[in-house]
């Protein structure tokens, strides 16, 4: 990354640790995963890795899309560390259909230097469905990490898109609550000629704008954050069953809205705990599913 590219909130984090450069050897992995339709079932065709990222196979062990190839995503490193560059690219062709999941929550560990990125690429060909559901994002205290997505999405596919990010180690000692230094996420979506269809970006720094206040995150610990690009029918099926409510009792808030040109949904959910917001999110894609491809969602195992 240059420095007229870099963004603004990463140049405070460009020195250098003192243990492995940036981009180094080992601190370079990459993962392209590629889905095909074959006869009346989906395949992974292309899997490519560089470890720490790790893929063993798919799975075909959805209960309500056997069908449909399960893929969890492996980092054998313990976490993202200070200087990692993570880039992941995933294809769905025509007509194929993919689960894409994390194996457990990512941890960015504690830095000293530098920073952590991700580079995230995802295609959908046209009548392409793809669930992209990872675990959370966990930063510890004074990590940095900056990740984008761009997606390029044909009209008649469908994306479900999630990010789930804690406020950090909430019973790690006598807690660790948003004490990291800088979290960036941004996601831009295109068709495939290029169409632009939105930007949404959420940059969290808590030593420059604290965000356990009003208007931000409040009382709230755990931020689930939606995408649902699809065609414009089925996003008013889903909008008109999705739940938005503040639940005081409970714990927690959620609400839909509409993405811009067409685009689809987003969909938000705050709680004082994961669980509540990987329940909420699993019941928006409860509705999803069956919208689209007209199957179910499997019952949750029962070690989760």
């Amino acid at each position: 990354m240059s420095p007229a590219s870099t963004p603004h909130e990463l140049l405070p984090y460009l020195d250098e640790p003192p243990q492995l450069p940036s981009g180094s050897f080992g601190k370079v992995p990459h993962l392209r995963l590629g889905f095909e339709r074959r006869r009346d079932r989906s395949i992974l065709a292309v899997m490519r890795r560089r470890a720490p990222l790790l893929v063993q196979k798919a799975l075909y062990c959805d209960e309500g899309m056997p069908e449909m190839p399960v893929v969890f995503i492996i980092a054998n490193s313990g976490g993202i560390l200070q200087g990692d560059r993570y880039t992941m690219d995933f294809t769905v062709a025509e007509g194929a259909r993919a689960h894409v999941t994390t194996q457990s929550a990512t941890k960015i560990q504690e830095m000293d230097a530098n920073h952590a990125s991700q580079a995230q690429e995802i295609v959908l060909d046209e009548g392409a469905y793809l669930e992209y559901i990872p675990e959370p994002v966990i930063p510890f205290a004074r990590s940095r990490f900056l990740t984008k997505t761009r997606i390029r999405v044909a009209p008649s596919a469908t994306l479900l898109y999630s990010e789930t990010l804690m406020g950090g180690r909430k019973y790690y000692g006598e807690g660790e609550l948003f004490r990291f230094d800088l979290f960036s996420s941004t996601v831009a979506a295109e068709r495939p000629d290029g169409t632009p269809l939105f930007v949404e970006k959420f940059l969290i720094e808590p030593g420059r704008s604290p965000v356990a206040r009003p208007g931000v995150m409040g009382g709230f610990d755990v931020f689930g954050n939606v995408l649902l690009l699809t065609p414009p029918a089925v996003a008013d099926a889903v909008a008109a069953r999705a739940v938005s409510a503040w639940n005081k009792e409970e714990g927690w808030a959620a609400g839909v809205g509409r993405l811009p040109n067409g685009a689809g949904l987003v969909y938000k959910v705050l709680a004082r705990e994961t669980a509540v917001v990987r329940s909420k999110i699993r019941d928006f894609w409860s509705i999803v599913r069956p919208e689209v491809v007209g199957r179910p969602v499997p019952p949750e195992f029962a070690w989760r």
